[in-house]
This record gives structure tokens, sequence and C-alpha cells, in this order.
């Protein structure tokens, strides 16, 4: 490839370097990566579809202050992402546009939080840097392009964690004390861990006893300080007062276990006794930091000197960020569960103590030369896979087994696009690698990667099937199931609890089926042959790896030994 074509005009160059200091070309560059594909996608596994089944049925219902899919209250987090999707559907009347906005939305605030926090610490263009570094982060778009719940409260946190440090280090005006006590209130009913910025009091307190003879432009009264915990209880009571008000009027035993649920077995014992995602206390570092936070991680061996630095010259600036940063991945790391996406709150205040020693990263031929070097890595493995996959190389076509689709055309161009780009900015600075090939690769995955992945990705294969076999007046029970395959399902649905063990669940279902138009939709390997005849099971084929069939009410075998059931049977009636 010739470099020397591919070269930029100097008029080129500066028009790029005009524009990387501009605020309005960062805020370009956001919502074109974080919005991008919205619309052009429906709710993937393994979050998406709850959340999308539970705001759907709020507007459908009208049913709003306690979440539920298909009837069943879900009490695994608290309501107000699930608000914010069903707001959005409830106006726009598409679940393909609403289910991805609040993250959108949520991603584009935070990196307005940070530029602005970093713009008044320090000036404009390290604000700037801020923003683009946290943009260009792997885990940070990541989330903001996806509709779990982590995007959100980590916009709440960094309002949290910005009001503290306008209220400390900017203005001392106390609104912003106030402010960040109740976004941490709104975090907690969003996500428990919406408390999080109260740690930033931590290296505060640090910082305080080490200029205790300087005087804090925080100097409101004792009392205006304490009033910080109630503000923020203020905040978690504009949902929990009415919840326990609610549920204690009900004599409502389901309600009673949603309510015990969500206040113990979903925080206090999900921290402290997880019975899931159980990992190492160095997970975070060896497993998370080191890819889902690229290229932030690859800059911090060359900020432990400055850092250190900062911290000789009690630069609160640095102390309170960065220090907060460190108890983030400690408090996550004694939890025995973890999940990657519990710690991104963090990132948000690492650019921000990134942004200020950019100089020293510019100077620094190694982190220049291995982010080069990886980008063009990266999009030349790429580019490689295409062509031997269009090729039909064994090797590589296999992987496509598990993965159901062939994605060489959406390699192919991301690798061109991203080792073009890169070769063509290289003459301007080799730090543009990354965002090229990180801006490629999403814009591509955002677009005909989404096209690829959609159906492959939902149970609307399997349904297009059942058609095929059945009437639209029949009725589907669902048997250990995931709540995709009631969110996209043409027929009136029914089950016997999400987390109801499978024997019982069968018994369930064997009691309820009664008429000819009703059916059971399970996996091929949970069918009970003592009771159901498998040789009048219809094949419906494979969705998310695992193989399904319905069982018409023929198949019941009458010597079937199953006793009665008591299960409630819940129902989820389709409005299109």
């Amino acid at each position: 490839m010739n470099s020397q074509f591919l070269q930029l005009s100097p008029s080129a160059m500066r028009t790029i370097e005009r524009l990387s200091t501009s605020f309005t070309f960062l805020f370009i560059a956001t919502v074109l990566l974080i919005f991008i594909g919205i619309g052009l996608r429906d709710p993937w596994p393994a979050d998406e579809p709850r959340f999308a089944l539970v705001a759907k049925e709020m507007v459908e219902t009208g049913q709003w202050f306690f979440p539920a899919r298909a009837q069943e209250f879900y009490p695994d987090k608290p309501p107000i992402f699930m608000w914010s999707i069903a707001l959005f559907y409830w106006i726009t009347g598409s679940l393909r546009l609403s289910f991805l906005l609040p993250s959108a939305l949520a991603g584009l605030l935070t990196i307005f939080l940070v530029f602005d926090i970093g713009k008044r610490l320090w000036d404009k263009k390290t604000g700037l840097i801020a923003g683009w570094l946290l943009l260009f982060t792997i885990q940070f778009l990541l989330q903001s392009k996806t509709a779990q719940i982590d995007a959100t409260v980590c916009a709440f946190i960094t309002i949290g964690c910005y009001g503290l440090l306008r209220f400390w280090l900017v203005d001392g005006k106390y609104r912003w004390y106030a402010m960040a006590w109740f976004f941490m209130g709104i975090g907690v009913i969003t996500k428990g861990v919406g408390f999080l910025p109260l740690l930033m009091l931590i290296p505060y307190a640090f910082y305080r006893f080490k200029t205790r003879d300087k005087v804090s432009i925080a100097t409101s009264p004792w009392w205006a300080w304490s009033a910080g915990p109630f503000i923020m209880l203020g905040a978690i009571g504009l949902w929990f007062i009415p919840m326990l008000l609610i549920v204690g009027a009900s004599d409502n035993a389901a309600l009673e276990l949603y309510r015990d649920n969500i206040l113990f077995k979903q925080t206090v014992t999900r921290y402290t006794d997880s019975w899931h995602h159980i990992k190492p206390a160095w997970y975070y570092v060896t497993s998370v930091i080191p890819l889902f936070w690229l290229p932030l991680s690859v800059m911090l061996p060359w900020l432990v000197k400055p850092w250190y630095k900062a911290f000789k010259q009690l630069d609160a600036r640095i102390i309170l960020p960065i220090g907060w940063v460190l108890l983030v991945v400690v408090f996550f790391s004694i939890s025995p569960g973890k999940r990657g996406v519990y710690i991104l709150p963090a990132l948000p205040m690492l650019a921000l103590s990134i942004a200020p020693f950019y100089s020293v990263l510019l100077n620094s031929k190694v982190v220049k030369n291995i982010l080069f070097g990886l980008s063009l890595l990266l999009g030349s493995v790429l580019l490689l896979i295409a062509i031997l996959g269009l090729l039909d190389v064994t090797a590589v076509t296999k992987l496509t087994d598990k993965i159901d689709i062939e994605p060489w055309f959406l390699f192919l161009g991301i690798g061109v696009f991203s080792v073009m780009g890169t070769f063509a900015l290289k003459g301007f600075s080799r730090w543009v690698a990354w965002p090229v090939f990180f801006s490629v690769l999403w814009i591509g995955y955002s677009t005909y990667g989404y096209y690829l992945r959609n159906d492959v990705s939902t149970p609307l294969n399997i349904y297009a099937e059942a058609q095929l076999h059945i009437d639209e007046g029949a009725e589907i029970a669902l048997i250990n199931f995931s709540e995709q395959f009631i969110l996209f399902s043409p027929y009136p649905i029914v089950h016997f609890g999400y987390h109801t063990v499978l024997k019982k669940q069968l018994m369930a279902a064997y009691q309820w089926q009664q008429q000819e138009n009703q059916y059971l939709l399970i996996e091929d390997v949970e069918i009970d042959a003592a009771c159901f005849d498998t040789a009048q099971a219809i094949d419906l084929g494979f969705a998310h790896r695992r193989h399904w069939m319905l069982l018409p009410a023929s198949a019941k075998k009458e010597e079937c030994e199953y006793d009665g059931s008591d299960l409630p049977v819940y129902r989820y009636n389709v409005k299109k």
C-alpha cells in the first residue's frame, strides 16, 4: 500500500487539528458513535429483552410502579431504567427506537460531564482530551450502545462525582453538593451501587488532613454538610416510601416477596454472598481492565510517575478522582460476585485523571507505537480473516458454526477502511490510529453488523417455523425460557414462574394443557419422555444454541405420575 498516496494535504491536517479543539466536534463524534444503529436491531440477550419486555408491559398494562415480566413481578432491579425505556416507548410507539435511547443519552451526558469538570478544573483543552479518551474506551462505548442499566447508573454516579468535585475544588457553591447527594439517591434506585461517589469522601478527608492549614472554598456550616445523607435518602424515598406503603396496604404475598427480594437479596446478599458470577479477587485487574479499558489501560504505566508527583504536591484534582477510582475497583474486588460492567463507573474519573498528563503520553514513543501497532494489527487481522473466510478456508469458516453468521464482508470493510485510514493519518499523528480503527469498527458493527446478527440473536426463526404448524389462535406455554421468547411471540404466552424448577414447570404445564390449540415450547433435552410422547413433538429448529420443540396436547401420556400443581399461571397477551 502506497502510504504517500494516502497522505493528507497540509490544509486537511490543519482542519483536523482545529476540529480536535472544538467541543462541537466532540459532541458530533459522540452522537455519531453512540446513536448510530438505533432502530436497526431488536433487543438481544442476555439482559436487553428482559428490560424491554418489562417496559413494554408497563405501557400496555398501565402498571408502572412494580416491574413485571408477563405478570410475574421482577424484583432484581429498581424500576428507574425500565421507566426510562417505557417512557420512550410510550412516546415513539417503537420498541426498536426506544430500548437503546436511555443508555445512549446517559453516555452523551457522561461525556459532557467529564468535559465540563475537566474544563473547570484545568482548561478547555484538558476537558476535551478527557472527553475523547472516554469516548474511545471500549467498555464505555459498548455500554452506551447496550440496553443494560450500567450506562445509566454510570451517568448518575458521574453526576455525583461532578457535584462533589465542583463543590470542593471549583466554586464551593452548595447546590453542587446537594445535587451530588440527590443523584446518588437516584442512582441507588436505579441500581444499588449509586452511592459510590460517597467513597470520594475518603481521599477528600486525606487531602483536608494534609492541607489542614489551608482554607477550603467549601465553607458551608456543619449542618449543611450533614444534610447530604438526608438529601440522598429523600431521593431514594421518592420510590422507596410509596413502594413500602403500597406493599404494606396490599396484603399481597407476591408484592411482599418483591419488597423483601429487592431490599435484601438483590443488595446486601448479592454483594456479600453472591450466588453467581463468582470470580477471584484479582479478576478486574487481570481480566477486565487490560482489555475493556483500552486504550487507557495501555497508558497507565506511564502515568504512575506524574500521578505520584501530583500526590506529593497535594493536587486535589488528581488525588480525589484517582483515589476514588482505586477505591471503586477495590470495593467491587472484595465481593465474590463480579461482572466486568460493575467497574464501568470508574472510567469517567480515570479519563479525567489522565487528561492533564496527555503531554507526557504524547512524548512517549513507546505508548504511541503500541497503540499504533495494536490498531494496525487488529485491522489487519480482521482483513486477513475476511480474505480467508471468503476463500472458504476450513480453519476459519468453522468458527462461524458458533455464531451462525458469516461476517466476512463486515470484517473486510472494517479491515480495509481502518488500515487505509490509519496510513492516511499517519503523517498527522500516530495517535489517531486508535480513534480511526475504533470508529470504523463501531460504525461497521452498528450498521451491517446489526443486520447480520439480529435474526440469530432473537427467536424470530423459531416463531416463524411455529407459524407453519399452528394457527393464530393457539396459546403457548413456555418451559425454562428466556424473556425474548415472550417479547417476540406472535401468540398469547403462558408461563409458570421464571425461577421455578423444571420439574414443577412441567407438572404445571401438564395440568394446564387441556385444549387442542395449547402447546408447550420447550428445549428438546428437557422433555419428560415419561409424560410426553416425543414422537409427536414439532421440531422448530435452533435458537440461542438450543434446540426447540413444540408439544401439542395430543403428546400428553395418560399414565403420567405428575401430581397436581398449585403454581400460579402467568399470562401475556401480545399487543402489536
